[in-house]
C-alpha cells in the first residue's frame, strides 16, 4: 500500500503559490491511517522514548496515536494562547508568513526522551521552533517524525543535529 495514493494536492491553499499536500484522504481510509502508523512508529523500535510531541494541529492527529501505540505521554504544542497553564514559546518563519508556537512549561521534564511528530516537514522552520521548546525545557529528541517530507525545500538543513523519519519523501 503506497501512502502517496491518500495525499490529495491542493493548488492554491492556503495562499496562492502553495502546493498544500492534504492528509484528508489518509483520515477517511483507516487501513491507510493504520499503516502510516505502523511505518512511524516502526522507525522508534528500540529507541527509549518518554514523551510524543504533536505539532497543532495535524501532528495532534497522528501524535497521539505514535504516543498510545508507545505507551507514553502525549505533549501538545500549540499555537498561542490555546494552552491554559503558563507556557514558553518560539517564533519562526514557515513556508508562507512567520508565526509562534508554545508548551506548557512543565510539559518535558529535563532528561525526557522526545519524539517530536507533526504532519510535514516542508522549509523546517515550524520543526526547529519545537526543537528549541524542547531543549529549553531540558528534553532530549530522539527524533522528529512526519507523515511527509518535501525534501525540495531543505527543511531538514535547518535541523541537521536531528534524526528525521518521514513515510513519505516527496
Amino acid at each position: 500500500m503506497s501512502l502517496k495514493n491518500y495525499i490529495r494536492d491542493i493548488q492554491g491553499f492556503p495562499k496562492e503559490g502553495i502546493l498544500f499536500k492534504d492528509i484528508t484522504p489518509l483520515l477517511i481510509n483507516a487501513d491507510a491511517s493504520k499503516n502510516c502508523i505502523k511505518i512511524l512508529v516502526s522507525s522508534l523500535k528500540d529507541k527509549k522514548i518518554d514523551k510524543v510531541i504533536g505539532v497543532e494541529s495535524r501532528g495532534f492527529l497522528f501524535g497521539m496515536l505514535i504516543a498510545q501505540e508507545l505507551n507514553v505521554g502525549f505533549v501538545p504544542v500549540r499555537k498561542p494562547n490555546k494552552l491554559p497553564y503558563k507556557t514558553i514559546s518560539a517564533t519562526y518563519d514557515l513556508e508562507y508568513g512567520t508565526d509562534t508556537l508554545e508548551i506548557h512549561i512543565d510539559a518535558i521534564q529535563k532528561g525526557d526522551r522526545v519524539v517530536i511528530h507533526d504532519d510535514v516537514l516542508a522549509t523546517g522552520g515550524t520543526i526547529k521552533a519545537v526543537c528549541e521548546l524542547v531543549e529549553r525545557l531540558g528534553g532530549e529528541i530522539v527524533q522528529c517524525n512526519f507523515i511527509m517530507e518535501l525534501s525540495f525545500l531543505n527543511g531538514r538543513e535547518k535541523v541537521k543535529e536531528q534524526e528525521i523519519f518521514a513515510a513519505i519523501k516527496y
